[in-house]
């Protein structure tokens, strides 16, 4: 199997703070990894080392092919970057931010033409060329950014927070393309706090406080992390419910969603047991990518507290 990033205890501090702890990742070429976790987990600082803009403190790794240490300008040439600012030129027009970024990725003059309307094509902004960016829809700027940081073809692409503040058929349209890049065998890797499009990713690498809890396919995830019955409960005060039934021998898993409570239980025989203890009736759930990181955050705390 392929890796277009592997990295073996890759570490980042500043000064007293750890922003990346011991980081070991594989992820392989052609697919679409999602980093998904709360803001200040590490996600961005680790894309940031994989990009070769940031050195390692310590530990290593590579990315395709290249020592992030000592060849991290091969790296920055055949990578493509994204945020969630959107680094494009407000005054200058759709052709124009293209044919820039062209320039910038060094195309040379004879494709630089095709490849600005491949990228127009691409973002479905054909009728668009001449109007100033600061003009576009949320939706637009967004598929013009990513047009800039694929225009060079490159190998892996970078998206950190791609698709805050753009509406969800946007999102959903954006991650479309995202996979179809992934089919044509760039490898993306893109941090997200959606869920619904941490679904759509190959593999989920769920960062906390620094550390990598998991990395999984989204199902292999639920059913390996959320093993057993997971339920829902809806009582009073649930608050309040949670430290008695994280005492039961049957309830493997407590957390609170909003007014209600989620339940892992180890076996389905256990609902009624449940429900003559809590006196409300338990309803089974389909388990979320919510559930799976609040069980392994709960479980890391519990780890570090022993």
């Amino acid at each position: 199997m392929e890796f277009a990033v592997a990295t073996e205890e890759l570490t980042r501090k500043f000064g007293d703070f750890t922003a990346v702890d011991r980081l070991n990742l594989q992820i392989e070429t052609g697919s679409v990894c999602g980093f998904l976790g709360p803001n200040g987990a590490g996600k961005s600082t680790a894309m940031r080392m994989l990009c070769g803009i940031l050195e390692p403190s310590s530990g290593s790794g590579q990315v395709l092919g290249f020592d992030l240490r000592r060849s991290s300008e091969q790296i920055k040439a055949r990578l493509g970057y994204m945020s969630q600012k959107f680094s494009l030129y407000d005054e200058l027009n759709v052709l124009e931010n293209l044919d820039f970024f062209a320039g910038l990725y060094s195309i040379p003059a004879r494709e630089r033409k095709t490849r600005i309307e491949e990228m127009l094509e691409m973002a479905e902004l054909g009728g668009l060329e001449a109007e100033p960016v600061f003009t576009l829809s949320p939706g637009h700027k967004q598929r013009l950014a990513l047009g800039c940081a694929i225009i060079s073809r490159p190998s892996i692409l970078f998206l950190d927070e791609p698709t805050s503040g753009v509406s969800p058929k946007s999102r959903r349209a954006f991650f479309n393309i995202i996979q179809e890049l992934a089919a044509q065998g760039s490898t993306v890797i893109v941090s997200t706090h959606f869920m619904d499009e941490a679904e759509r990713c190959d593999k989920i690498a769920f960062f906390n406080q620094g550390r990598l809890l998991a990395m999984d396919s989204p199902d292999q995830l639920k059913n390996q992390v959320l093993e057993g019955l997971l339920v829902e409960l809806e009582v009073p005060d649930p608050m309040g419910k949670i430290s008695g039934l994280q005492s039961l021998d049957f309830v493997k898993e407590c957390s609170i969603h909003g007014l209600l409570l989620h339940v892992l239980l180890k076996k389905e025989s256990d609902l009624a047991s449940l429900e003559a203890f809590i006196g409300a009736v338990p309803q089974p759930i389909t388990p979320t990518l919510e559930d799976v990181f609040m069980a392994l955050a709960k479980r890391k705390e519990q780890v570090m507290a022993e």
